[in-house]
């Protein structure tokens, strides 16, 4: 008890003389010891990485877990080093509630076998979300999370060491130069001696440890290529999903919904012709060849512009890309950057449409416009 009574005042007396220190430092009534060049380079390249990869890490927990409760409850359960529970991902309950939709409107229907096909596709996408997340998780989170909640942890400690180092150091120093008697500077020059072998070898030991960050850098650069890979993965896999899925719809659906597919296919993104974003970008002011009349027989036959009448949803308005003159009174005249509605019919070629302009009204070929709505 007598030692520790003795052990806590001494604590004590250090830390009181080392504030005293430290005050007399930021009041300029003190000398200071610098630290050398490279050590305070280290230094700052250190709370750099810090606090970027906390920033990165953070982010990054936003974006694989949006839910903030959902993160909480992770992080409880990280804490407890208990095993997170698997949780059903937004795409996978959506696939869910349209198949158990399905079943209450009758999975013969053309609604509820729909529903059925994009409810499975849905779980799908869920399924590659899940498997991104977990990878995410382990190969890139997991690295950051290691660094902050270990590495720093040590570098930090070793840190505030060298600052008490220092601040002793800068003690012993003021205390020989305030020493009278040859005996009181003698034992300061010894404690000074001490000091400064204590501070020397406590800054190698914080030097190499920062030295470390360089190691770091490119262990969290192998973690961000596996982090790109493992998206990159995912998002080509659920483009796989939908372009099957937009394939199956178009085969089960194609009497129903004739076309609603092919006009959507000539202008996305996964068409393999022109979109219309690409032709208004290529070189040189000459327009798309004009596309071939249509000469389906069920449209020839049926298809009387005058009795066309626009749907009550699925109209568009489109930018025209350039000048087309009418080949005949079934088509309308185009002028370059005006706006017109547009629509399909059912029975329609998938490279026209019905265009109307006001009280004028006819077929405008698709490759000179750019649907904006």
């Amino acid at each position: 008890m007598d030692f520790n009574v003795k052990k806590l005042a001494s604590d004590a007396g250090v830390f009181f003389t080392r504030a005293v220190q430290y005050t007399e430092e930021k009041l300029g009534q003190a000398e200071k010891t610098e630290l050398d060049a490279h050590l305070e380079n280290l230094i700052a390249r250190a709370d750099c990485t810090k606090n970027w990869t906390e920033k990165i890490f953070r982010q990054t927990e936003v974006l694989l877990q949006p839910n903030p409760s959902a993160r909480i409850e992770e992080f409880f359960y990280e804490k407890l080093d208990r095993k997170i529970p698997s949780r059903t991902t937004n795409a996978e309950l959506l696939g869910q509630y349209m198949q158990d939709a399905a079943k209450e409107f009758g999975p013969g229907t053309p609604y509820g076998s729909t529903l059925i096909t994009v409810g499975e596709f849905q779980k799908r996408l869920g399924g590659a979300e899940r498997e991104f997340l977990h990878t995410s998780a382990i190969n890139f989170l997991t690295p950051l999370r290691n660094f902050l909640e270990g590495d720093w942890k040590t570098i930090s400690k070793e840190r505030r060491l060298l600052e008490n180092r220092r601040l002793d150091l800068d003690v012993c120093k003021a205390r020989l130069k305030k020493a009278k008697s040859a005996e009181a500077k003698a034992a300061a020059e010894h404690e000074l001696r001490v000091a400064q072998t204590e501070f020397d070898r406590q800054a190698e030991v914080t030097r190499l440890l920062l030295e470390g960050i360089s190691s770091t850098h490119v262990n969290h650069l192998r973690c961000l290529h596996e982090f790109v890979e493992a998206q990159a993965a995912y998002y080509i896999q659920c483009h796989k999903h939908m372009q099957d899925l937009q394939k199956e719809l178009s085969s089960a659906n194609g009497d129903t919904f004739p076309n609603a597919f092919a006009v959507n296919a000539s202008t996305s993104g996964v068409s393999t012709g022109p979109s219309p974003l690409s032709i208004a970008t290529l070189p040189g002011p000459s327009s798309p060849s004009r596309p071939p009349n249509p000469s389906n027989a069920l449209e020839s036959s049926t298809l009387k512009i005058e009795e066309v009448k626009p749907p009550a949803t699925g109209t568009r308005k489109a930018k025209v890309l350039y000048d087309y003159d009418a080949a005949d009174t079934s088509e309308l005249s185009l002028l370059s950057d005006e706006l017109i509605t547009v629509y399909t019919v059912p029975g329609m070629d998938p490279d026209w449409l019905i265009g109307e302009r006001g009280n004028q009204k006819g077929k405008v070929p698709v490759t000179y416009l750019e649907l904006l709505s």
